[in-house]
């Protein structure tokens, strides 16, 4: 179905999704958020993921997203569109959309309401892959869709569809990472297999993986980036020393939830110039935890120095 398996590593920012207060795209600030991190040296950008706020918005919300995101980003990085849905429709007709406006692939989570049998699921993505041209990329997040993504089912994924390259693991347990790399990465080496929390990035490159996708990368890339660089020059003490601030931020993911509202906190008190309006049901974060958020940055000494301009 595809002549050259595409597969994704490095470092990919889920990117929050800006809006005015009316809760419309902002797309002057999204063009500034997208051109400062393709300056930190990130290696794609993923719009519409959890942090994205996909699941609070319309499938032509979803669509017109996708569309901004893929044109302005003009191919100076790889592209990935959150797809995925309750409805396999709905993510096919996503997923086409996507391939239409120009994405280099597709993140498709499992369906997040029904637990679905091993065998629907596996129609669920086999039905996707089917229906576009595109990279698929697994999303694993069991912790919010309430369903594990196994490695047998992974694995037997990969082995029927080649368009299926990859998969976002969003778990807390390495030995879900390790066995991915060892059963799936095993057979099909070009398949990415990267971590979905940022204080898994370290081992999961250790073990043979791929890279990260996970929500600092929006405020503090560099990060995220300089461990990854330094891994592949062979730099183990700078990445060891990064990964010592990096592992402190997944306390962000604690203050709220949805944590979306904590992710756009942080990136104005990181100094970038963001609108902090959530979606409902989400709202702002209140003082006192915008107050938590920033001693969290400080712990990972990750905030703009002042006496500077800042």
């Amino acid at each position: 179905m595809m002549g050259n398996v595409k597969s994704f590593q490095g470092v990919i920012p889920p990117v929050s999704t800006l809006f005015n207060e009316q809760g419309v795209l902002n797309t002057r600030q999204m063009g500034q958020l997208i051109d400062h991190l393709i300056g930190k040296g990130v290696n794609g950008l993923f719009f519409l993921g959890t942090g994205g706020e996909f699941s609070q918005m319309s499938v032509n919300e979803r669509k017109a997203v996708a569309e901004f995101a893929v044109s302005y980003v003009n191919k100076r990085v790889p592209v990935l569109i959150g797809t995925g849905s309750t409805s396999t429709r709905e993510a096919i007709e996503l997923s086409q959309d996507a391939k239409r406006v120009g994405a280099d692939g597709v993140v498709v989570i499992n369906p997040y309401y029904w637990v679905l049998s091993e065998d629907h699921l596996f129609s669920y993505y086999d039905d996707i892959a089917k229906s576009v041209d595109l990279p698929v990329v697994l999303y694993n997040f069991p912790n919010l869709t309430g369903q594990d993504l196994s490695v047998d089912l992974v694995l037997k994924l990969a082995d029927t569809h080649e368009n299926i390259v990859g998969i976002k693991d969003t778990v807390d347990s390495v030995g879900h990472i390790r066995e991915l790399i060892i059963k799936v990465k095993g057979k099909h080496p070009h398949f990415s297999v990267m971590c979905g929390f940022d204080d898994h990035l370290l081992n999961t490159l250790q073990l043979g993986g791929d890279g990260v996708i996970s929500a600092s990368g929006n405020f503090a890339p560099q990060l995220s980036v300089g461990i990854y660089e330094a891994f592949r020059k062979g730099d183990l003490e700078k990445a060891a020393k990064l990964y010592k601030q990096l592992a402190v931020l997944p306390l962000l993911y604690k203050i709220d939830s949805p944590f979306v509202n904590v992710i756009k906190e942080a990136m104005r008190l990181c100094g970038m110039d963001v609108s902090t309006y959530v979606l409902p049901p989400t709202k702002r974060l209140s003082e006192e935890k915008v107050e938590q958020v920033k001693q969290v940055l400080e712990k990972a000494n990750v905030l703009p120095d002042k006496s500077g301009e800042g």
